[in-house]
């Protein structure tokens, strides 16, 4: 696949004189902002097929009202053109805004088979890896949000993105790329003023809503490695290494329809000891029970080796008081299934047992405080041994992306690119039906032969 980079431009948030200010924004890190600090970037490809996707059409209609689109949207999320940077006297680093900070657009095409590349059966991840930007990053700077626009000459588009975990979580992430949709629907009917966004989609800044005991930035602080190696000097924000991304790495977007979800959950209801009361079946629950089960028995190897599955949990309404819905920045905290072994998964009752394990942790979370759920991780991550088999599950099939129309239909697919980077799912709900889901992995093509045998059989299984 040939990728020709057509221009790389700067987009700046539309300016507002009556609420403008010469000062700098600045947004300080909360307690739920600072695991993420040298997280690698989330990039994600969002595929949108066109009826009418000449070139012609795309550079004089398309193109321009999703600059303009962006520019205005930039507004209300003016954050994304920012940087998180770590200023020395600072224990810990900030955001800040400053009046010429803008995002940057690749805007490119390709000679792709779009509908291949688009769709969700198996395709080489590195297709895909060319159509989603990197952040530019150093020691004490980088950026936040990053773009890249592609278009496939008479067949559609697809928007990438690369946006850094410290400024929001996958909430955020999704309100802005509805809240982007929803302006550049309005430029149809030649709206150029700055636009309301509803309710519902307008974001609040306002960190003060992060309300946790004091003394709990210190703690998670103190567990996290990279700020303790500030104090020998090697302060920096750059992503730990993580090696080469293997080139022969493929990935597929499998589907859990809605019976197959509820034939899950009615096995789970079989095959447990325990009562119903006692198991939270939840459609989150089901689906990652079933799927690291697969996993855990497509890496197969020893049955003593030791396993480890982590998923995020969102506090917004687990806070006293609570958090409204559409804050924007970090609200959830990761949860780890700590001191398991491979073979509670890779016997016969491996899927209930992880229903088991998940439903508890579930349940736990609603009963404990966050201080107790901090002590928990930070404890958990420090018994973690070397050669565990670790898997995380990123996404929601609640957060409704496949709503986000820009005025030429709805997206025909999404993936999260960057769980290449290691054991990891992504989940989303499905495009063109209520309920169930749809979950994206990424691995060698051996491995992924396994994986699909176990997933497709044991789905067939489930009466």
């Amino acid at each position: 696949m040939a990728l020709k980079i057509i221009k790389i431009s700067r987009v700046s948030p539309a300016t507002d004189s009556s609420r403008d200010s010469v000062d700098p924004l600045v947004l300080p890190l909360t307690f739920f902002d600072l695991r993420w600090v040298r997280s690698h970037p989330t990039q994600q490809v969002i595929f949108y097929k066109l009826f009418k996707s000449s070139r012609e059409f795309f550079y004089s209609v398309i193109l321009p009202r999703l600059e303009l689109s962006l520019s205005l949207v930039l507004r209300h999320y003016i954050p994304y053109a920012g940087h998180l940077t770590w200023d020395p006297p600072n224990l810990k680093p900030h955001i800040v805004v400053f009046g010429h900070d803008t995002v940057s657009l690749t805007v490119a095409e390709s000679d792709a088979d779009f509908l291949f590349i688009s769709s969700k059966g198996l395709r080489p991840q590195s297709e895909l890896r060319v159509l989603v930007p990197e952040l530019s990053v150093s020691c004490d700077s980088t950026s936040l949000y990053s773009l890249q626009i592609t278009l496939f000459p008479n067949q559609g588009f697809c928007i990438g993105l690369a946006e850094h975990h410290v400024l929001k979580d996958g909430v955020g992430s999704i309100m802005f790329i509805k809240s982007w949709a929803y302006i550049c629907k309005l430029l149809e009917d030649g709206t150029l003023t700055l636009p309301c966004l509803p309710k519902d989609l307008t974001p609040i800044l306002d960190r003060t809503f992060i309300n946790v005991p004091p003394g709990l930035e210190s703690k998670i602080m103190q567990s996290m490695w990279y700020f303790s190696d500030e104090k020998d000097g090697k302060r920096t924000l750059r992503p730990p290494p993580t090696g080469d991304i293997s080139t022969d790495l493929v990935r597929i977007t499998l589907q859990l329809t809605q019976e197959k979800v509820k034939n899950l959950k009615e096995q789970a209801k079989r095959e447990s000891a325990r009562s119903l009361h006692d198991l939270y079946l939840s459609t989150f629950v089901v689906t990652t029970a079933y799927l690291w089960s697969c996993l855990v028995k497509t890496r197969g190897d020893s049955e003593e080796r030791p396993v480890l599955f982590m998923y995020a949990a969102d506090f917004r309404n687990r806070l006293d008081p609570p958090v409204p819905e559409t804050y924007f920045g970090n609200c959830v905290f990761p949860i780890g299934c700590f001191g398991y072994k491979a073979n509670v998964f890779l016997r016969e009752d491996g899927f209930v047992n992880m229903v088991e394990i998940l439903s508890d942790s579930v349940r736990s979370i609603g009963s404990q405080k966050i201080e107790t759920i901090c002590e928990l991780y930070i404890d958990g991550t420090k018994s973690v041994q070397l050669g565990t088999q670790s898997g995380s599950i990123t996404g929601s099939n609640q957060f409704g992306l496949y709503g986000s129309d820009f005025g030429w239909g709805k997206p025909c697919n999404s993936e999260i690119v960057s769980i290449d980077r290691n054991e990891a799912f992504s989940m989303s709900e499905r495009r063109d039906k209520p309920k169930g889901v749809e979950v994206g992995l990424c691995m060698k093509k051996y491995e992924m032969d396994i994986f699909i045998s176990l997933f497709q059989n044991g789905l067939q299984m489930v009466l």
